[in-house]
């Protein structure tokens, strides 16, 4: 007999070893209107000192949201701005580098080719991020700045392709989603209707009327309004005004007289007259426009412009990374955080949620040895169980098939694209048939891809089946190895007649997989004895038995 015990939740795998402060490091933002060079000295996880920084104009995403793919002209640009970063990051003695690629490389047919090109001649790699993660990083950048205290956030990060729009507060996103309304994107779709300033306002106002807020935000009352990005920068130096602790602002009035007089200049009057550089005078009347919309359906008076973005979340997560000394814990709580946000939108029930995920990861650490899993897996069973119930948002009814959908055409922080179709598999199968051969998406897989998703998906069934009520009553949960069955040793606070029930029925794939039969038994000191009718190989039938 073999058995291990871990309390719900489980231990956190094997970590890589810490640095220490001083420490230097470089981040590069790739967006679709420039891209952004910063190397910092740290001194603390939040605290450090500028060394260098580049602000290199190339519009990638002119042609990439015209044509699906990036001009060669372009790609030139951008391999010869790293290839001179490379050169001030060895000058500087650095070794650590986090490089991310927005909406534009993301979207485009040949970004592949720039990221080859960069990670060959300049030895840097690209990591190509989503929305969801653009979000995550800006919040990262902004609460260095910002004290969150205990309000919640809007946060607002436009860029050239795409805006994200999330609901947060100190301890990380609530909600968030993004659209593909970038400032360069407006301007490539609805430029050329009417060459007159005042006409293409009317446009572009038209087109930003279009952004919603989903019902989930009503859930919140967001005291203030965070904005990030270039364009709000420039906005908040030319009619804004810095609070007293030095964050600058802009009211939505001063906004709007802003756009009033955007709409009135040429794009010569506005470099002319204001100032702006050349890639920022045409773009800042649809972002200006944008802002506004989100002001307005946030209900917020003002807007905060902590002076931070990507760039400045990328240096910080990959502090953080380097010095915790966690980076397969840290990437588990990204996950973690990120599927919980997901779920938020959809309304779940996230006690449950947490719960079974808590369980399943449990019993994950404990049964190492015999489903030979690798780390990777339990981040994406993690993710499944967090998210397994969130098709109840749709109905009740086939909810594991709409649990599958949502999770296959959303975006997760911390679970790659080709790992997101075995969380929407795992989380799919927490229920009703198994897997089958002809099976949406699973027909698809490789073999081995195929046993790590009946795997997790067995240890999900039964994690979900020890909170069938809903109600938390298993506490922790002790697997112990016989010869022919698993003893599941529980502490529970009440009867859990019905999680007996739900083991039974959902222990079977387990129990095909592995040749051992699941059942119950219970810690003497907290709970009761286990009701006969539930005892070791009886029969239990289909229907949830009556409370007595």
């Amino acid at each position: 007999m073999h058995h291990a015990r871990q309390s719900v939740g489980g231990a956190a795998l094997d970590s890589p070893t810490r640095l220490g402060f001083p420490l230097r490091v470089a981040a590069i933002d790739v967006g679709s209107n420039a891209f952004r060079f910063i190397a910092a000295e740290f001194h603390a996880p939040d605290r450090y000192a500028e060394l260098s920084g580049e602000r290199v104009p190339v519009r990638l995403g002119h042609s990439a949201f015209l044509t699906g793919e990036l001009s060669a002209a372009a790609i030139e640009k951008t391999v010869e701005g790293f290839c001179r970063f490379r050169r001030e990051i060895d000058r500087l003695g650095i070794d650590h580098v986090r490089a991310v690629a927005t909406s534009a490389v993301r979207e485009s047919r040949n970004g592949a080719d720039l990221v080859r090109r960069v990670e060959d001649e300049a030895g840097i790699t690209i990591r190509l991020i989503s929305g969801t993660e653009e979000a995550r990083l800006v919040w990262t950048a902004a609460r260095s700045r910002i004290d969150f205290g205990d309000a919640k956030w809007m946060l607002v990060d436009l860029g050239g392709g795409s805006v994200e729009v999330s609901l947060a507060d100190r301890s990380g996103i609530m909600w968030s989603e993004s659209h593909r309304m970038g400032s360069v994107r407006l301007l490539n779709e609805l430029t050329g209707a009417d060459d007159a300033p005042a006409h293409f306002a009317n446009l572009l106002a038209e087109y930003a009327a279009s952004l919603r807020i989903p019902h989930a935000s009503k859930h919140w009352t967001p005291v203030e309004l965070i904005a990030t990005g270039g364009n709000i920068e420039a906005l908040a130096r030319l009619a804004g005004r810095s609070r007293s602790d030095g964050v600058p602002e802009i009211t939505r009035a001063q906004l709007g007289a802003a756009i009033e007089e955007f709409s009135r200049l040429s794009y010569s009057q506005r470099i002319g007259r204001l100032g702006l550089r050349e890639d920022r005078a045409d773009v800042i009347l649809p972002a200006a426009i944008v802002y506004d919309r989100v002001a307005e359906l946030a209900g917020a008076d003002r807007i905060l412009v902590p002076g931070v973005g990507v760039k400045e979340g990328a240096l910080l997560d990959l502090v953080d990374e380097l010095t915790s000394g966690a980076g397969l814990g840290r990437l588990e709580r990204i996950v973690h955080e990120g599927a919980l946000t997901l779920g938020r939108r959809y309304l779940f029930d996230e006690d449950h949620g947490r719960h079974v995920a808590s369980l399943a990861v449990s019993l994950f650490d404990q049964l190492a040895d015999l489903h030979r899993l690798d780390p990777p897996d339990r981040r994406i069973l993690l993710a499944g169980a967090l998210l397994h119930d969130i098709g109840q948002h749709i109905s009740y009814a086939r909810h594991h098939k709409h649990s599958l959908y949502l999770i296959l055409h959303s975006e997760i922080p911390g679970i790659a694209p080709d790992e997101l179709p075995l969380v929407a598999l795992v989380a799919r199968y927490h229920r009703r048939a198994e897997p089958r051969e002809g099976h949406y998406l699973y027909r698809d897989m490789t073999a081995a891809d195929r046993a790590r998703v009946e795997k997790l998906a067995a240890l999900l069934r039964i994690a979900d089946s020890l909170d069938r009520e809903h109600l938390q009553r298993v506490q922790s949960v002790e697997a112990r190895l016989h010869e022919d069955r698993l003893e599941l040793r529980l502490e529970r606070n009440g009867s859990v007649l019905l999680e007996q029930w739900a083991l039974r029925k959902k222990g079977k794939l387990f129990a095909r997989l592995f040749g051992l039969e699941p059942y119950v038994t219970f810690d003497l000191e907290r709970s009761l004895q286990p009701s006969p009718h539930f005892a070791p190989g009886s029969d239990s039938g289909d229907e949830p038995p009556q409370a007595v």
